[in-house]
Order: structure tokens, then C-alpha cells, then sequence
């Protein structure tokens, strides 16, 4: 059944938060663990698929109707998580994959692509959810879904999809034996010129990393 079919027919709002709620923290969890690198060789295909399941609580937040907080103004949840770590962490598993190129806004006419990092991006995601799951424990719940809401339109929502995208494109890489070509410098930081021996690790580490844990052949040197 669809959320339009249940929302036409006035479903509890408990239910929804509660549902919502799991997949946003279940999420926070399996993306911590991750961050460990206990499992390295795994790193790609789980983030994939946390990343798909988070943005289907993010496609019915979308979705839904508008909701609106009980209080005027946003209660104060306390000094935000500090992700510093969590980012670090990320970067270091998945270098030289972190770095992927994106375009800002797909409804921006000759929109120039950018530079941006997965490890960011996870970071960047992780400290809205984290707030919103503040407000959700100390029983602030139409505040939480609120603010859920609010940043997956505004801020969580496309970063995720453009993390999703660039993990995508890696699976597929491996899949369909096509290693990275070249990174043509790609970087966050600066505009330098291709760096081969670059491009060649990042082919290295999709084989070693991507195809061994999806059970499929190694990418063609």
C-alpha cells in the first residue's frame, strides 16, 4: 500500500514517526559501524545499500504532508555530535575513491560540475539525521519529523542521492569491467592537471576492494 493510500486514510502519525525513526537510526548505526573498518572490503556495497534504504524514509518524508512543530521556535537539543571522526575515518577507507564530481542543481542551466568527497557527505548526512533523532528521544516527535523533513528537502536529501550516484557509479565500474580511466585531477582542494599513477590506484583498490566482496571477476588491467 502506498504512503498517498495511507495518509488518505488517516493513518496514526505515531505509526509513520516510528517507522521513519528506525530507518533514520538504523541507518546511523550500520554507517558508524562501517566507519570502523573492521569490514574494508565491504565498505562499498554496504554504504550502497544504507544509502538506498535511507532514501526511501527520505522519498516518504518528501512525500508526505508538510509537518509543523509544535513550539514556534526549534527547541535547543545541545552541543551538535562531533563528526570529525567519522569523516577522517571515511576518507581514509575509501581513498582514492572519495572524491567524485557532482552537479549542484540538474535544474540549473549549463551547470558546471563540482568536486565533492563521500566521507563529507556521510559526515554532512549523519549530523542532520543525528539532530533530528535528538528531538525524537526527548519526545519532541512532531519537531523531530519537522526537522527530518526540512533538511532532507534542503540539505540531507541531495547529498545522499549524489553520494548514492557516485557509489553506484564504482559498483558498476567493477561490474561492467570498466576500471577508471583517469580522475583528470579531480579534487576538492585544487585544479591540477590528470595524475595517472592516481588514476591506476583507484583501479586497484575498485578490484580489490568492490569486486572480490560482490563475487565477481577482477577488473582488467
Amino acid at each position: 500500500m502506498s504512503d498517498a493510500t495511507l495518509h488518505a486514510a488517516h493513518p496514526d502519525p505515531d505509526d509513520f514517526a516510528v517507522q521513519i525513526s528506525d530507518q533514520i537510526e538504523s541507518f546511523i548505526v550500520a554507517v558508524t559501524e562501517v566507519a570502523k573498518g573492521d569490514e574494508p572490503d565491504s565498505a562499498v556495497p554496504f554504504l550502497l545499500l544504507e544509502l538506498s534504504q535511507l532514501l526511501l524514509a527520505g522519498g516518504r518524508l518528501g512525500a508526505h504532508e508538510d509537518f509543523v512543530p509544535d513550539e514556534r521556535y526549534e527547541p535547543d537539543v545541545g552541543p551538535e555530535p562531533d563528526v570529525d571522526e567519522l569523516r577522517e575515518r571515511f576518507a581514509r577507507l575509501l581513498d582514492p575513491v572519495d572524491v567524485y564530481s557532482e552537479v549542484f542543481d540538474p535544474y540549473v542551466p549549463r551547470s558546471q560540475p563540482v568536486a565533492c568527497r563521500i566521507s563529507d557527505d556521510l559526515a554532512d548526512i549523519i549530523t542532520d539525521l543525528r539532530h533530528g533523532m535528538a528531538h525524537y528521544r526527548d519526545g519532541r516527535i512532531s519537531e523531530a519529523l519537522w526537522w527530518w523533513q526540512f533538511s532532507y528537502l534542503s540539505n540531507w536529501g541531495t547529498t545522499a542521492s549524489a553520494a548514492l550516484r557516485a557509489l553506484q557509479s564504482l559498483v558498476a565500474h567493477v561490474r561492467l569491467d570498466s576500471p577508471l580511466d583517469e580522475l583528470d585531477g579531480l579534487d576538492t582542494d585544487s585544479n591540477t592537471d590528470g595524475d595517472e599513477e592516481l588514476a591506476e590506484e583507484a583501479g586497484r583498490v575498485m578490484a580489490a576492494e568492490i569486486a572480490a566482496p560482490l563475487g565477481i571477476r577482477s577488473v582488467k588491467s
